[in-house]
């Protein structure tokens, strides 16, 4: 299936037809009025629209290919956007999907009766690739493009690119301000993590600083893009330090690497290394001027050989290296784009993914509103929309993201500010599978902080279990757009809940329908029988709990205090059965029954949390035996209580 169509427009058809008709494109969709410039501030002077070849002679989409350093910011605060094109340039597979057909789409000085003036560009745009086509007439002022343009003045992709994207954005004046993780998002598909370097002081833990650079250099090495910014108050915008950064303003990260330092044979034996990276400055120009920068004495410590590998020039061209402590220590933020890697035809780590889209909805029926707020609104917060996910390795490393829709095009109606969003992760019984409508003893793992932010991101590892994430807005009732991505090593066979309760079906008058509802914890167990009275070798307690359904806690390994954690729920249609909780030792032989505790379930019995005596089962049930469990159950006869 190939990508959505932009305003239905297909590119090749309205190729065919401008060379069929002899003339050169304009776009209906994106014309050349104030109105696809700004919506409140006009550029300063008389704008008019020129094609390539107006500007200059022999225009080219590439000129001696593409690189990071073909980018130069125009007028637009738009520094954010070239930061990603520059990382963008790096990255041929992604750059050729961005621009595609791109030798198609060069100009061809042999053939000029082939030009139509039309380019086509991809984005991807909340799980969809989204063809643009756009003209190729270009705001200029005296003759200069005054957006973003290439160092070379026949080289165009840059400002093309531009073009579309402020197409797909309502108008230029949209790219003004934003966030370079999310265009890196927009040619990507990547999923994207801020971090804030000032908060987590990195510079200041050399253990956590490390396990950064770690990661960042795998994301590096994995093909990832890596952004970096300095906070700024609004007089500081582009405000230049003594130390030659440039405050309020993105630099692409083009380098992350451990330098060997050392001359010869010396530095291969020593194997000394230090972490450095490299980054650009948009503008092409002003650079860092402490430690690492380009004609620092820091370099001599570095072999010849291994300086030219690194490619270090001594010219003002924007990109320089920094010791990663430096880094870590100047720059406040930055944007960390993960390109996740689905498929099973590589020997690099492949992820299972499950991408949802959903809405945040208002319905006065408490039971249907999908708009409760965070978890500060304890009444509503379990009215958003949940999802449903499975860990089923013993632990494994989970990757979510939720991203709202993306609001510039708003911005021309005074619009346009990104929602407050966030997510919270809880573990919950491992027969869940109804909506949660009360938090009882299940446990909250992980909850983001809520910013206004396009995209929210969290890693962690998760013990084997069922879990459920709730996203949401800050406040209760703001409606809105969103897309959730998970990412486990196995299917987490990630879904949403929409149902409260079991249904009702014909057969229910025959078979019964639920008349109360239970929830259990079971916290462990102590003092069990340590004795294995069939000789195998005593390895693990497990636990069922019986009640028409049952549900096995995981494996607990060599302990007599075994800590199960575990939770179930049942729907009981015979709600004066009791539940019972059996503790076994699993065996290879055979599992040994290690004793049992029957609750009545009943809506009048204590919810506390309580320890109970194991007692043997059958006739013999007075009769107590080794050790005791600690549990809770709640029971209540209105089944969307819990």
């Amino acid at each position: 299936m190939g990508p959505f169509l932009r305003n239905n427009q297909h590119y090749s058809e309205l190729k065919r037809k401008c060379l069929e008709d002899k003339e050169l494109f304009e776009d209906p969709e994106f014309p050349i009025t104030n109105a696809s410039l700004f919506y409140r501030k006009p550029p300063p002077g008389m704008v008019e629209w020129k094609r390539p070849r107006e500007i200059s002679d022999g225009p080219h989409l590439f000129v001696e290919g593409i690189s990071s350093h073909d980018l130069n910011q125009g007028l637009l605060g738009n520094c954010w956007f070239v930061a990603a094109c520059s990382c963008l340039a790096l990255k041929p597979d992604l750059w050729q999907k961005v621009i595609p057909d791109w030798k198609e789409q060069e100009w061809d000085s042999k053939h000029l009766e082939n030009y139509a003036g039309i380019f086509h560009f991809q984005f991807w745009v909340f799980g969809e690739w989204v063809d643009v086509v756009v003209d190729d007439r270009l705001p200029s002022i005296n003759g200069e493009l005054i957006y973003c343009h290439s160092k070379v003045k026949n080289e165009f992709w840059s400002a093309l690119l531009e073009k579309a994207y402020a197409k797909l954005s309502g108008c230029y004046e949209s790219l003004d301000g934003g966030n370079t993780g999310d265009a890196v998002v927009d040619f990507s598909g990547a999923v994207a993590e801020a971090i804030n370097l000032e908060a987590e002081a990195f510079h200041k833990d050399q253990g956590r600083m490390d396990k950064l650079f770690e990661d960042l250099f795998k994301v590096y090495d994995r093909d990832g893009i890596i952004s970096c910014s300095i906070k700024a108050s609004p007089s500081e915008i582009e405000a230049r330090m003594a130390c030659g950064l440039v405050k309020g303003h993105a630099y692409s990260v083009t380098s992350v690497k451990k330098v060997r330092l050392g001359h010869g044979l010396i530095a291969y034996f020593q194997n000394e290394t230090i972490p450095l990276i490299r980054m650009r400055n948009p503008w092409g120009k002003i650079e860092w001027n402490g430690a690492w920068s380009d004609s620092s004495a820091e370099w001599k410590k570095v072999g010849s050989m291994e300086r030219n590998k690194l490619g270090i020039t001594v010219e003002d061209d924007g990109e320089f290296w920094m010791e990663f402590r430096d880094w870590c220590k100047y720059f406040t933020d930055a944007d960390v784009c993960r390109l996740i890697n689905t498929s099973l035809l590589t020997i690099d780590k492949t992820w299972n993914e499950v991408m949802i889209l959903g809405s945040w909805t208002k319905n006065a029926e408490p039971l249907r509103n999908r708009c409760g707020g965070c978890m500060n609104h304890k009444h509503t917060f379990l009215q958003n929309p949940q999802y449903l996910f499975e860990v089923t390795k013993e632990v494994d490393e989970v990757l979510i993201s939720l991203q709202q829709r993306d609001m510039k095009i708003h911005r021309r109606i005074g619009q346009g500010e990104n929602l407050t969003i966030g997510f919270a992760v809880f573990k919950v019984e491992l027969n869940r599978k109804y909506r949660m409508h009360d938090i009882i003893t299940q446990l909250n793992v992980q909850t983001t902080t809520y910013i206004n932010a396009r995209t929210v991101f969290m890693r962690a590892m998760l013990p084997k279990g069922r879990y459920m994430i709730i996203p949401s807005t800050f406040k209760p009732e703001t409606l809105g757009e969103f897309m959730l991505r998970v990412y486990t090593n196995v299917d987490s066979g990630c879904r949403e809940l929409t149902e409260h309760q079991p249904r009702m079906t014909c057969w229910s008058k025959l078979t019964g329908y639920p008349v109360a509802v239970s929830q259990i914890y079971v916290h462990g167990a102590e003092g069990l029988e340590n004795q294995d009275r069939t000789g195998g070798e005593r390895t693990t307690n497990v636990f069922d709990i019986l009640g028409g359904s049952s549900v096995r806690s995981t494996v607990k390994a060599d302990t007599v205090k075994p800590v199960f954690d575990t939770r179930a729920i049942f729907y009981r249609k015979k709600p004066t059965k009791p539940i019972t909780v059996e503790v076994w030792n699993s065996n290879a032989v055979k599992d040994q029954f290690l004793g049992q505790v029957v609750l009545t379930g009943s809506v009048k019995d204590s919810t506390n949390p309580q320890r109970l005596q194991l007692r043997k089962s059958g006739r013999a049930m007075a009769d107590e035996m080794p050790g005791s469990i600690t549990l809770r159950i709640v029971t209540s006869t209105e089944l969307t209580d819990m």
